[in-house]
């Protein structure tokens, strides 16, 4: 399982939200890329990037700041955040992004989507679903930047596209993201009993290096984690297995918080 260190941008800033709730809002001091050198040094060979502003509002507002970061070539960038066409797509790829994420319009456009990916190939368009388990335990999809409900289920919005057109799902359970309550094993257990095939992408609650191990045991084919990394909760020693391209031994100044 790989690691991928994520970095939430609004207003160019580094931030993360609690439970993607955009008033309950954390500030960091770290520039991106300050924190893309260490994650690189690390070994991270991916980084995870979202335009909260963009997914938000449905326009990319940190592009700037996402074209500088994918000009050095040492860290592969999976960028998403305000994705709603194929312009966009294209626009991203050709300043160096490797992957694009698409929600929103992956969930109101499907057909449209899908002649995305038959444009620019499974391996550039990552599908995201952002999900709040409903009082009947069914994850249903929220999109907008996590602002906006629907009725469609996880498993529903997947279900739209045909069968070997999606290859990477990032999904990310809301209640668990930026909480630090350990990620949701049994939503990601069922999502690889059903889709055995799809590259899945686990994101919200990841707080230890225990919580990235039991992850890897289920199968999953990537963690993404930002507050846990941001705060220095894991040492760079118990990244190391998820981390192929880490050359260690590091400063021990990098040394977890109690």
């Amino acid at each position: 399982m790989l690691l991928i260190p994520a970095i939430d941008l609004r207003n160019g800033r580094c931030v993360r939200l609690f439970q993607g709730d955009f008033g309950a809002e954390t500030r960091y001091e770290h520039e991106p890329h300050e924190l893309l050198r260490r994650y690189r040094d690390f070994g991270a060979s991916w980084l995870h990037v979202v335009d909260l502003d963009g997914a938000k509002d449905g326009v990319l507002a940190n592009r700037s700041v996402i074209v500088a970061l994918a000009s050095q070539k040492a860290v592969r960038l999976q960028v998403g955040g305000g994705v709603r066409s194929a312009a966009v797509i294209d626009d991203l790829l050709r300043n160096g992004v490797e992957r694009v994420v698409v929600g929103s319009a992956a969930v109101e456009r499907p057909e449209e989507v899908t002649g995305w990916f038959a444009r620019f190939g499974a391996d550039r368009i990552c599908l995201a679903l952002d999900i709040r388990m409903d009082s009947g335990g069914e994850p249903r999809v929220r999109t907008h930047g996590w602002t906006e409900g629907t009725a469609v289920s996880l498993w529903e919005a997947i279900s739209r596209f045909p069968v070997g057109t999606v290859k990477h799902v990032l999904c990310t359970d809301i209640e668990r993201d930026g909480a630090m309550s350990g990620p949701n094993l049994n939503l990601y257990r069922t999502a690889l009993c059903r889709f055995p095939r799809l590259s899945w992408q686990a994101s919200g609650g990841v707080r230890n290096a225990a919580d990235l191990a039991a992850l890897a045991q289920i199968g999953v084919a990537a963690a993404v984690s930002g507050k846990a990394l941001l705060e220095e909760r894991i040492t760079p020693e118990e990244l190391r297995p998820f981390l192929p391209d880490a050359s260690f031994p590091v400063s021990t100044s990098a040394k977890a918080k109690s």
